[in-house]
């Protein structure tokens, strides 16, 4: 089984924006960089323009939990900076894991 760590520091959510490749979906929009690491590690941002604290929690939720249904077919060795949209709330976990899978595999990191 894989170990995702979270990534916590400005910095390195800013050198992912920067240096990483972005894939975009219609519920969320995943920022990849490789890391040089036996691991990955896994930000997720909201913005407040998604609504009250209530809402971003719950894309927070919903888009953590479908990286970690999806979390054992992704290759190790990755960075990544899983962006909530405005179509977030709206959509089911199982939904949004879907399209989580179809932009990982776009992003070449989905082993199965």
């Amino acid at each position: 089984m894989h170990t995702t760590i979270p990534l916590k520091e400005n910095r390195d959510f800013r050198r992912i924006y920067s240096r990483g490749r972005s894939f975009v979906s219609r519920g969320v929009v995943v920022y990849v960089t490789a890391n040089r690491l036996s691991k990955n590690r896994l930000g997720i941002t909201v913005s407040k323009k998604l609504g009250g604290a209530v809402q971003r929690n719950r894309a927070k939720r919903i888009i953590r939990e479908a990286y970690r249904l999806t979390e054992p077919a992704v290759a190790v060795g990755y960075d990544f900076v899983l962006v909530a949209r405005s179509r977030t709330l709206a959509m089911k976990m199982g939904e949004l894991q879907k399209e989580m899978r179809g932009v990982l595999k776009n992003a070449g990191v989905l082993l199965r």
